[in-house]
């Protein structure tokens, strides 16, 4: 087993013609060098200064949610309807400069336009707010345009190479990645959450205590105040075939080919958007019926035909989601407390997804001065659901909304949590400076909240995402370098390992999507896959040729090294979204001359083979589904979810909402 190298300064300066000194950045591919620096090699915790208030990672702003009087920025990617029929050739946008978009010739890496050298970008001169949030359009978030229109793609995000290319942002679309053991990496962060880990360069950013790692196991809140009681549909919608499943004067199976699946059913847009628009959330499947929820509902369908089960009208915008359901079915979200622009997310409503009808409601109790000044982030392991928000974080029971614990005591405040299996744990240590954090990850009870473990990464690095939770999996940030990295743990929380990709590749994942005020969730990535010994990623899509393509990279998850990669079938892109039987599960996205498809690929390598192929007779429609897909196999059917629909009167209610195909 190999252990992390030591902590030790590098020894030789930045640019000297040997390899890259561990712990020393290099510049990112296809950017110019940026002016030499000093090495510096990552520290662990240094001795502990005088205590100051000091909060969780800043978080970038994100546009309002709905409803909302100031203009958020549009979906991402979505171009506005009334243009080219889907798929069909699109002039592609030229992208805006950001921070972590493509510099001017020049530029040091992350230097914005007329920047000095040595200068912070954007956000690290503002003043920050309190426990050292950055003010409003930080993080070089592309200034929002008219309502409902679309930001510019950002630098990593795919971008149209060829005629009607497809609008970016599928389940593989680019995600969060970043620096690797004795490695060179590159940070892109875009509108919609987009980072790359570029192999053959990443720096050693996390270390353990040397133990061997170990393989993997696969009273009620007071009711929130001005907000009306949700309503459940009265008893099951049985359907008439217009609006809740596919529209029975458009057979969407007529000329079918041999060997293509079936339209299972199509779902369009019911509901009447404010003009900017709002996220599809979900999809959560109990028993027969798959559940999305949007705007200001939550509805059960049919996974067999579509048929809508039942619907539960919110008083207010939903805000928050997690990605899991209790082991029983139940869910718990997060809805705004009104409906003015000074509303707060900080309303929690449960609701029965197996019969539609809405349970207990309580609002989260504000807890200090500076409780609720963000959105809050909701996950659920077992019977728990948690509440993180900035510096302040809190759990329930799912089953009657009794608080079972909230914010530790002590110096480190839990802020964000992912769910499922295991109930993991984000907190930031208060220090003396902002700049340089102190995180830590934790495995908690889901009852008593109490840590199983604790693992704290050396100071300046931030637990950002779980691209798993059971294998533990997370990418972690340092703001301050421009770095990143991707560890994997064990049970018992030690360092597993770091993932390495091998030179030029440039692995990518999707964290974007939801929109919310500076809270965090831990949750929520795609593009990625686990079973007990490897996770599954794909790379940054090759345009040099003819045709989009990419590779799929398979890391052993006790080395951290690449066990194998395949690539896309000719022509295509494609992203993990699962195992299946033991295999990869990958979709592979349209263009706008061949529909996708949901293949796989064995655990010890190989080439792809097709699972479900989508009919020709709906690529336009597959096509059309832009702003990036939630894109599910389960049970011989391949279910296609956008994760966002413009709010725009022309067409609102013609936009396809979900897609599902069965062999």
């Amino acid at each position: 087993m190999s252990q992390p190298p030591s902590q030790q300064p590098p020894q030789g300066g930045f640019g000297a013609p040997q390899e890259p000194p561990q712990g020393t950045p290099q510049p990112p591919q296809d950017q110019p060098p940026a002016p030499a620096q000093p090495p510096q090699a990552p520290a662990g915790p240094p001795a502990q200064p005088p205590q100051a208030p000091a909060g969780p990672p800043a978080q970038p702003p994100q546009a309002p949610a709905a409803g909302s009087p100031q203009p958020p920025a549009g979906p991402p990617q979505t171009p506005p309807p009334g243009g080219p029929a889907y798929g069909y050739p699109q002039t592609p946008p030229a992208p805006q400069p950001g921070y972590g978009y493509p510099q001017a010739p020049g530029q040091a890496p992350g230097q914005a336009p007329g920047q000095a050298p040595g200068q912070a970008p954007g956000p690290y001169g503002q003043q920050p707010g309190p426990y050292g949030q950055p003010g409003p359009g930080g993080y070089g978030q592309p200034a929002p345009g008219p309502y409902g229109q679309p930001t510019q793609p950002g630098y990593g995000y795919p971008q149209q190479q060829y005629p009607g290319a497809p609008a970016p942002g599928g389940t593989g679309g680019p995600g969060s990645g970043g620096p690797f053991k004795g490695k060179t990496g590159v940070l892109a962060a875009a509108a919609v959450a987009v980072v790359l880990l570029v192999g053959a360069g990443a720096w050693y950013v996390v270390s353990d205590s040397g133990d061997d790692p170990k393989k993997p196991v696969a009273g009620p809140s007071e009711d929130a105040k001005g907000s009306e009681a949700p309503t459940a549909s009265p008893s099951v919608d049985e359907g008439d075939g217009t609006g809740d499943g596919r529209e029975t004067d458009d057979d969407l199976n007529a000329g079918r080919k041999p060997g293509e699946a079936k339209v299972a059913w199509l779902q369009k847009n019911e509901v009447d958007l404010p003009r900017n628009g709002d996220e599809i959330r979900g999809p959560w499947f109990v028993g027969d019926t798959v559940v999305t929820a949007l705007y200001r509902g939550i509805s059960g369908y049919s996974v067999a035909d579509g048929k809508k089960k039942w619907t539960v009208a919110l008083p207010a915008d939903i805000c928050a989601t997690p990605n899991t359901t209790s082991p029983d079915g139940k869910i718990v979200i997060g809805i705004q407390n009104g409906t003015t622009d000074r509303s707060t997310c900080s309303v929690m409503q449960m609701i029965d997804l197996n019969t539609g009808k809405a349970g207990w409601k309580s609002e989260v109790k504000k807890s200090g001065a500076f409780d609720l000044i963000s959105d809050i982030g909701l996950a659920i392991s077992g019977n728990t659901v948690t509440a993180g928000r900035t510096s302040y974080s809190s759990a329930y029971r799912v089953s009657d909304g009794k608080q079972l614990f909230g914010t530790p005591a002590g110096n480190c405040r839990t802020f964000a949590f992912a769910g499922g299996p295991k109930l993991i744990a984000a907190a930031n240590c208060r220090n003396d400076d902002v700049d340089n954090p102190q995180h830590q990850l934790q495995e908690l009870d889901p009852v008593t909240g109490k840590a199983k473990w604790t693992y704290e990464p050396p100071r300046g690095w931030e637990i950002k995402k779980t691209y798993s939770v059971s294998p533990l999996v997370v990418s972690l940030e340092n703001k301050k370098k421009k770095q990143w990295s991707v560890a994997a743990f064990t049970d018992n929380g030690k360092l597993r390992s770091q993932m390495s990709p091998a030179k030029g590749d440039q692995v990518v994942a999707n964290c974007g999507g939801l929109l919310s005020i500076f809270g965090q969730q831990l949750e929520g990535c795609s593009g990625v896959a686990a079973d007990a010994n490897t996770f599954y990623m794909a790379t940054k899509t090759d345009t040099t040729g003819s045709d989009r393509t990419n590779k799929v990279v398979a890391f052993d998850l006790n080395t951290g090294k690449s066990k194998w990669t395949v690539p896309a079938p000719a022509g295509r892109t494609v992203s993990p979204i699962g195992m299946d039987g033991g295999k990869v599960l990958l979709y592979a996205e349209p263009r706008y001359d061949k529909p996708g498809a949901i293949l796989t690929i064995p655990p010890t390598g190989g080439s792809t083979s097709v699972l479900v192929q989508h009919p020709e007779g709906t690529n336009r429609i597959e096509n059309s589904l832009f702003g990036g897909l939630n894109t599910v196999y389960r049970d011989g059917r391949s279910f296609l979810f956008p994760k966002r629909i413009t709010g725009r009167d022309d067409g609102e209610m013609e936009q396809t909402t979900a897609l599902v195909f069965s062999k």
